[in-house]
């Protein structure tokens, strides 16, 4: 940062942390203990929309990459696109196996970044559902790819948000993950693959 940013109040982004994704299943822990939510063996990574050769490259060996160990639930890797424009992927484990799913999503975030696609990177994020009420109560926490902060998500039907359950999550975690203090930044991210 320069003389000047300093003077003009400006402020540099924090640089993406990767590792922070693992602070996720200690974090799950304590939010089932907290609030009765349990992980649903579900996450994704959505990034910008990249054609290409080198891309169907990287594509091809994240696939491989992540069905090699041949212990998923349902399919092993899914790729779509939403509506906006933005490539999404998908990775399914059992609800009990958090930790795996985790390293799929670090592994597909750092493939991307070392191969040159970290500027596409937008976000991962895990789906979360509650022991009793099931799909009917469900949130994603958003890891933040640029900022490197995480957030609750939680969609109701007709693109609502449950913000008082966002909220509640926020307080639950703020001591295990570094939560996105700038509530603006709450993206939604309506019908996002894993939730």
């Amino acid at each position: 940062m320069g003389f000047l940013d300093i003077l003009l109040g400006r402020t540099r982004a924090a640089p993406p942390d990767l590792d922070r994704l693992f602070a996720l299943p200690s974090a799950a822990i304590t939010l089932r203990a907290a609030t009765g939510f349990t992980p649903t063996g579900r996450g994704s990574v959505c990034f910008t929309t990249v054609e290409g050769a080198a891309f169907d490259r990287i594509r091809q060996d994240v696939t491989e990459l992540l069905e090699a160990d041949g212990q998923r639930a349902g399919a092993p890797v899914e790729f779509s696109r939403d509506t906006y424009g933005y490539s999404w992927l998908l990775s399914r484990r059992r609800p009990d196996d958090l930790t795996s799913l985790v390293g799929d999503l670090h592994a597909v975030n750092t493939t991307l970044e070392g191969s040159g696609f970290g500027p596409q990177l937008l976000c991962s994020l895990v789906g979360f559902e509650h022991a009793e009420h099931g799909p009917e109560q469900a949130f994603a926490l958003v890891y933040l790819y640029k900022r490197g902060t995480f957030y609750p998500f939680a969609p109701l039907p007709g693109d609502r948000r449950d913000n008082a359950l966002e909220l509640r999550i926020r307080a639950v975690l703020s001591g295990d993950l570094r939560v996105e203090s700038d509530l603006t930044r709450w993206f939604p991210v309506w019908g996002a693959p894993g939730l």
